[in-house]
């Protein structure tokens, strides 16, 4: 940022240099020039005055031109040329001073029908006076541009120290860290962002210590619950009857498993993002169709799983198992034919976009209406008279592991989990075993 700020104020400093430094380097060599010439145009008025003093009453010069007086008034190294009227009606013309000049700077002037003057000079003189303003200007618009920067670099600092700071302060609350920041820069608009970042810490705080206790009332209540079934359970499974015994304990392995499911959220809830590990995602995905495979046996449908077994994502395990649970459960009351999950890696397609692990869940059934697809992801909205949380819940834990969840495609349903590429820094999750 520092750089960015820095290069545009030189930018600038360079361009309004350059815009004003070039025209006034022009002025300045052509005001040299001008006052050149304009120092020759005098001395050829006081030539023209002394010859004009020498002349007699008839308005010509008798008896020869006065040349050592005029030789008095020509510069070093200058060349005169007069040519003046004679008492018998001829032209004489005289050469007075060095000899002819190569490329000189020239002035002349007219006297009457038939004088004139033409006086010569170096022109070296007046192009090294010029050379010298236009270097003057040069090094007043160097000092310039040096000063620019200076005060570039001081304002850059000035800016993007505080600039970084903030974003710095905003990234660490982003990712759990509610301690507030005394610290103030000086800078109107920055103080005001750092006072709403301090009242957004407190009101984040407290939101989040609000939900931390409702989730863990809830989870208490669930997993009474739970015990309490679990020893009802625990009397069946003690039953002459062998089916009664099998349904038993399929009940209970549901029981420890949905409990398990409880403690992984309420733990990954309480990570605020900071929970991401390298998930294998086909291996944990085993564990879901393993919960759901006799669910779709019972009502004469399949369930498959297909993908490679090389894929990791960036994720948190229990939301991802939890999420592509509510879509196998979805395939599963609202689809028809075999529930496919499927397993791909998806390029990046932009610059700035990485490849990201791809879960698509599918079936063969009619699809989303028209109607429906548009709200299929709000909260409370259903089609088929359920609650309508399943599919808002599974998107919010997708997009808390910075995911995304889509309906790919209406006829038939197709819903697509995407999930960022495991990081080399992200620890290993273990995976639960089926």
């Amino acid at each position: 940022m520092r750089r960015r700020i820095l290069q545009s104020i030189v930018a600038v400093v360079l361009l309004t240099g350059l815009l004003l430094g070039l025209p006034l380097m022009y002025l300045g060599w052509m005001w040299v020039e001008d006052f050149s010439r304009t120092s020759l145009q005098n001395r050829l008025d006081q030539l023209a005055d002394e010859i004009i003093s020498q002349e007699g009453e008839a308005g010509v010069i008798e008896g020869g031109l006065d040349v050592d007086t005029l030789r008095l008034a020509i510069p070093d190294g200058g060349r005169l040329s007069v040519t003046y009227p004679m008492p018998d009606d001829s032209v004489a013309h005289v050469e007075i001073g060095a000899e002819p000049l190569d490329e000189p700077l020239v002035e002349s002037i007219s006297m009457g029908k038939s004088g004139s003057l033409r006086l010569e000079v170096s022109a070296d003189r007046m192009q090294t006076m010029q050379r010298q303003a236009a270097a003057a200007v040069g090094l007043v618009v160097l000092v310039t541009f040096g000063a620019g920067v200076a005060v570039a670099s001081v304002t850059a600092r000035r800016l993007a120290d505080p600039l970084q700071d903030v974003a710095d302060r905003a990234a660490r609350l982003a990712q759990g860290d509610f301690r507030q920041d005394a610290r103030r820069h000086g800078i109107p608009e920055l103080d005001r962002v750092s006072d709403v970042l301090d009242s957004a810490t407190v009101e984040i705080a407290g939101r989040l210590q609000r939900e931390r206790e409702l989730v863990g009332d809830v989870s208490h209540q669930l997993r009474s619950r739970l015990t309490a079934v679990r020893l009802r359970l625990d009397e069946l499974s003690v039953h002459p009857d062998p089916a009664v015994v099998h349904e038993a304990d399929e009940a209970l392995a549901q029981v420890d498993r949905l409990t398990q499911a409880i403690d992984d959220l309420v733990r990954s809830s309480r990570t605020l993002g900071g929970g991401h590990r390298r998930v294998p995602v086909l291996a944990e995905l085993r564990t879901v169709v393993a919960e759901w495979q006799p669910q779709f046996e019972q009502a004469g449908r399949s369930l498959v799983l297909r993908g490679s077994p090389d894929l990791w994502a960036s994720a948190t395990a229990p939301r991802l198992r939890e999420s592509v649970s509510v879509l196998v459960d979805n395939a599963l009351r609202h689809g028809a034919g075999t529930c496919t999950v499927l397993v791909r890696m998806v390029p990046g397609v932009e610059p700035r976009r990485d490849a990201m692990v791809c879960v698509e869940v599918s079936d063969e059934g009619m699809g989303v209406s028209d109607a429906l697809a548009p709200h299929i992801f709000e909260r409370g909205f259903s089609g088929a008279g359920s609650t309508g949380v399943g599919l808002a819940l599974a998107r919010a834990l997708v997009e808390a592991d910075g995911g995304r969840l889509a309906l790919q495609s209406r006829r038939p349903a197709l819903f697509a989990v995407f999930v960022p590429t495991a990081r080399g820094e992200d620890p290993v999750a273990p995976v639960e075993p089926r």
